[in-house]
């Protein structure tokens, strides 16, 4: 993970958050490169998920909710994970993984394991961060920003129904940020505070409910396929009884092979009934579907649910390549290009020349009206290239000496490092069906 954290901090993709100021524990800013890549992960998964669907429709719910649907969802009441205090080092840890945490005083040793160790009795630490609504600070101005996006989906599962003429099976997509207190947050963005969720809520028949349930964890994997994530990185784990939440009647895991371990990337639950209940009960609205034929039943719902900060993570990791190329070292992101935040760079060879200059700049302007692209002249040519390798862009388009005589660019390609030469009027189309071919891994 360090060689990551040192990657996306030098190439300007994630730093630590007020760092002038000390930081703040797990919390981080997006740089350019992060936030183009966070961008893309997000259109696609959209693009997956609604655009190509007709059975999804979209949803922007607010991040403050009325302090009632989180009791009524369980969160005020359960939302909670065991906490103890270390006396002697002032650290605290999650009761139930000592075992994957360190000792402060001594690192190589679990909380609890050494003499000096003087742990608190377990107590439940609930993990909604508690605000004020309003101008006055009592009991009853209390709010929570919210610690998952679905409970919005749910109390607007009437208005979409009615507003947007849709039946079971069909499905609410929402993007948004959430927050959790968490006691102990780490392992770069693999578990922050702050974080962005995409979530769908697919509403089904109750007798659908295992169908669709399995149809969405294969739909959810091919996802990670599809864009370049290799197969031996990835796994489904499905929860036993005892591990799945109360309400839950199927809960599977899509994991990666983070370099932590094997741990959720995404998670697809079967939730039945409960949450469309629940604010039935609490909110004396009734949410359920009546068929044209009086039909009546509440319907299940199946979740797939993941952050992007986590699928964001697990594509650096996998693309993550170093090798030898000509005695020199190279650091490259083989990223999917339709993943990678920079589609392709512009290059004059001679950064002096005028005339390379005139044609390079006019190139850039040509293809930035259509994708992401870069125009660079800092530098010998190599450590460019090196620049662009390390943001994972996948192609290149140099100006030389060359094409000040026939017109021609040459075109370098990130994975194999094979280069053509290509006339320049036609690299915006060139560029388009390189864009659109299938491309997997070298590295699978």
């Amino acid at each position: 993970m360090d060689k990551i954290v040192s990657l996306s901090r030098r190439r300007g993709f994630v730093f630590p958050s007020s760092e002038v100021y000390g930081g703040l524990g797990s919390t981080y800013d997006y740089g350019h490169y992060g936030v183009l890549m966070k961008n893309n992960i997000r259109s696609l998964w959209f693009q997956a998920m609604v655009q190509e669907r007709d059975d999804i429709v979209a949803l922007d719910s607010a991040i403050i909710l009325n302090p009632r649907v989180w009791e009524a969802s369980g969160h005020v009441s359960g939302f909670t994970d065991p906490l103890v205090d270390c006396r002697t080092c002032k650290l605290r840890f999650r009761a139930d993984q000592l075992e994957q945490s360190s000792c402060g005083r001594k690192p190589s040793k679990h909380p609890g394991e050494t003499p000096d160790c003087n742990l608190t009795e377990g107590r439940q630490f609930n993990l909604m961060f508690k605000t004020q609504v309003g101008a006055l600070e009592d009991e009853s101005s209390t709010a929570y920003l919210r610690p998952e996006t679905a409970q919005g989906i749910f109390i607007n599962f009437k208005n979409v129904l009615q507003l947007a003429r849709r039946k079971p099976p069909f499905g609410i997509a929402q993007v948004g940020k959430s927050f959790r207190n968490e006691i102990t947050p780490g392992n770069f963005l693999f578990r922050v505070r702050e974080f962005e969720q995409m979530e769908m809520e697919f509403f089904v028949p109750p007798a659908d409910a295992e169908r669709w349930y399995r149809y969405w964890i294969d739909e959810r994997f091919n996802w990670y396929l599809k864009y370049g994530v290799r197969e031996r990185n990835l796994r489904k784990r499905e929860h036993s009884a005892e591990e799945r939440s109360h309400y839950s009647s199927g809960t599977t895991d899509i994991e990666y092979l983070y370099p932590i371990g094997w741990s959720e990337l995404e998670g697809v639950a079967n939730r039945g009934d409960f949450d469309l209940t629940q604010h039935t009960q609490h909110s004396g609205t009734k949410l359920e579907f009546v068929g044209d034929e009086g039909e009546r039943y509440t319907p299940y719902v199946i979740e797939p649910a993941v952050s992007i900060e986590r699928i964001f993570v697990a594509m650096l990791v996998d693309a993550y390549d170093e090798e030898v190329v000509a005695e020199r070292d190279r650091t490259v992101l083989r990223l999917h290009p339709a993943i990678a935040p920079v589609k392709a760079a512009i290059l004059p060879l001679i950064p002096r020349n005028g005339d390379m200059v005139g044609k390079a700049r006019g190139l850039h302007d040509e293809l930035r009206r259509r994708h992401i692209v870069e125009y660079d002249d800092g530098g010998q040519i190599g450590r460019r290239y090196r620049r662009q390798d390390e943001i994972g862009t996948p192609f290149a388009f140099t100006i030389d000496d060359q094409t000040l005589e026939d017109d021609t660019v040459t075109v370098r390609d990130r994975d194999s490092l094979a280069q053509e030469r290509l006339p320049i009027g036609g690299v915006r189309a060139w560029l388009e069906e390189a864009l659109d071919r299938p491309w997997r891994t070298p590295s699978a």
